[in-house]
């Protein structure tokens, strides 16, 4: 009988945790290209000053676990974390922050636990959420896009950016480029009717859906999504669950636009955070749930809590906290979701004992 017959069967992929990594930086840089044209320089130094930090804090302990510096290095694990913070970061937030955000990323959420794969919370929302936390005025500041500046400003150009980011290189006010994104801005409008909101202020008079600027930011990250998607990176379950799951909170709290809805749709799917979170950090392997049911249940979750926080908690964005959240309960939604073993009828029945 020829071996292939009798041989167990095996499923042969040609992703590696490299490969992943590299679809992954790949696919940022739509949502990258979007962030620097309509908000300038700003997020490309965050990125920069973010992977050489995490890039030195990885071989620095790497050194200290007495391991192969080039082999942990070349996975570009510290790389994708280090471009995920750098893209959630305010743009020309100073240095500090991208340096401080990251390192913490590097070395406490994710070698503090024993690195790759044995990280419970996803190290890039660790490492923003402790920024949010400690320097809540930096981590608010956010430019305003150049489409809706005043007739004769425009974004600092690089040099005024790299002063407005390392202060020592001269003094550009940053004030007069700073403005309330479009979900801290809805939030606060109190008393209004949710037309009168769109039609009064200039984010929603000069965007074509939800914000200018965000909207094609969140485009941006969606089209890399899909990209990831068709390299089957991931699954279709987390990603969609979520979004589903917070466009169903969006949907039941319109409340028709009334004073105290909650937003349209389009606000909460093209603002902020979303497609970020939704393609790039629920679908993290490590910390989400493992079966596809597991997945449906936690980024559904995952889409509840965003809203749950923007309308009724202190954060206007909240992917990092409700993502963070989730992390924790995982293990408990695999351990009732637990997929069949191959070879048995009942799910679960390999992991008990027998009587």
């Amino acid at each position: 009988m020829p071996l292939a017959l009798i041989t167990s069967p095996h499923q042969h992929a040609a992703q590696t945790t490299q490969r992943v990594m590299q679809h992954l930086l790949l696919a940022t840089v739509p949502g990258l290209v979007a962030l620097t044209w309509h908000f300038g320089w700003g997020t490309l130094i965050n990125v920069a000053l973010a992977s050489i930090t995490a890039l030195g804090c990885e071989a620095a302990v790497v050194v200290l676990r007495r391991r192969p510096v080039g082999f942990y290095l070349r996975d570009c694990s510290a790389l994708v974390t280090a471009v995920l913070l750098g893209l959630a970061l305010p743009p020309l937030a100073p240095w500090w922050i991208p340096v401080v955000g990251s390192a913490f990323a590097i070395v406490i959420a994710k070698h503090l636990y024993g690195g790759l794969g044995y990280n419970p919370f996803n190290p890039a929302m660790v490492g923003y959420v402790v920024l949010l936390i400690s320097f809540p005025v930096e981590m608010t500041r956010w430019l305003a896009p150049a489409s809706i500046l005043p007739d004769g400003a425009s974004l600092p150009d690089l040099q005024a950016s790299l002063q407005l980011v390392f202060p020592l290189l001269g003094n550009t006010p940053i004030d007069a480029f700073t403005m309330a994104t479009p979900l801290d801005t809805f939030k606060h409008s109190q008393g209004l009717l949710v037309e009168q909101v769109l039609a009064e202020n200039v984010w929603f008079t000069q965007g074509t859906w939800s914000g200018a600027g965000w909207e094609w930011v969140n485009l941006g990250f969606l089209a890399g999504g899909c990209y990831l998607l068709l390299q089957r990176v991931f699954t279709w379950h987390a990603p969609v669950a979520m979004l589903a799951g917070l466009s169903l909170m969006a949907l039941l709290n319109y409340d028709a636009g009334s004073s105290t809805s909650g937003g349209p749709l389009d606000l909460h799917l093209l603002s902020g955070a979303t497609m970020l979170g939704a393609f790039f950090i629920v679908t993290d392997p490590v910390t989400s749930a493992v079966s596809h049911l597991g997945r449906l249940i936690y980024g559904a979750l995952v889409g509840v809590l965003i809203y749950i926080i923007r309308i009724w908690g202190n954060y206007p964005d909240a992917v990092a906290f409700a993502v963070l959240l989730m992390n924790f309960a995982a293990p408990f939604i695999d351990y009732y979701t637990l997929p069949r073993t191959y070879g048995h009828e009942k799910r679960g029945r390999a992991t008990k004992m027998k009587d």
